[in-house]
């Protein structure tokens, strides 16, 4: 099949595509577009150290002097990835536009994965391709609608840490057929981007799973939901506060160590 990943220029979005990428290029070829962001996140102290952790760090200061080596370590960088792409992933911030629409239309999908993509695709994009839109979504579905569902899910001390993967269906949220829901007990003590990043290697798994099912059958069998769910924006300064004073931690040194000598040359 011809794949068109959509996904955004962060630290999770970068493990997914090292989970994903030298399985999915085996058997098929596979294009990708980023977005920058993922909304429009508040102006609060947490939440601009939380950017500069997902994505100032790794793609401004670590993978660049990362990429001027002649060798990589065991997780890639965006630039390292591209090897297993029929050509180097581009930029999509707009990809509703007939600009938007003309580029990805030209990689031709037969089935479009999304994975954090930061922007809303509607009906004409989503029309794009003839298998349709799956998408990872980084909580449990229908509960946990919306951006951060890690966050809400520590915030409400919840036993376990889930997964969805489910079609976008229209331009509304997370409110798509569920294909699978993927889950695993939460450490109590990791930080959040520890908890956030355990969520890929079965969130990744589940769509390799699906694509070999698409391929092979056509069709993916959908799970029941009786609840819309809620919808979460970016946390309030309330939420954060709660989050703050549950001892919670935006990331853990010896977890970002740990996690970024991964990239190093051996």
């Amino acid at each position: 099949m011809r794949i068109t990943l959509l996904t955004n220029r962060d630290l999770a979005s970068n493990i997914a595509l090292n989970l994903l990428l030298p399985t999915l290029s085996d058997k098929h070829e596979v294009e990708a577009f980023c977005s920058s962001s993922v909304g429009t996140p508040s102006a609060h102290p947490d939440m601009a150290t939380l950017q500069f952790l997902e994505q100032t760090l790794p793609n401004d200061l670590l993978f660049p002097l990362i990429d001027a080596q002649a060798h990589g370590g065991e997780l890639l960088t965006f630039k390292g990835l591209e090897r297993y792409l029929k050509s180097p992933a581009r930029s999509l911030n707009t990809p509703n536009s007939p600009e938007g629409l003309k580029v990805v239309s030209e990689t031709a999908p037969d089935l479009m994965i999304s994975i954090r993509y930061g922007r809303i695709l509607h009906a004409e994009a989503l029309s794009i391709p003839a298998r349709g839109v799956l998408n990872l979504h980084s909580g449990r579905l229908p509960t946990y609608r919306g951006v951060m569902a890690t966050f809400r899910a520590m915030l409400a001390q919840d036993e376990d840490l889930c997964s969805t993967l489910h079609w976008i269906d229209d331009d509304s949220i997370d409110t798509g057929r569920v294909v699978s829901v993927q889950s695993h007990r939460r450490r109590p003590e990791a930080c959040y981007l520890s908890n956030t990043l355990s969520l890929y290697p079965a969130g990744c798994e589940a769509v390799l799973k699906a694509v070999s099912i698409l391929e092979a059958q056509g069709v993916l069998p959908s799970l029941e939901s009786d609840s819309p769910g809620t919808y979460y924006s970016f946390p309030d300064e309330d939420s954060l506060s709660c989050f703050s004073r549950a001892g919670y931690q935006w990331a853990a040194s010896e977890f970002l160590t740990e996690l970024f000598s991964r990239y190093l040359p051996k």
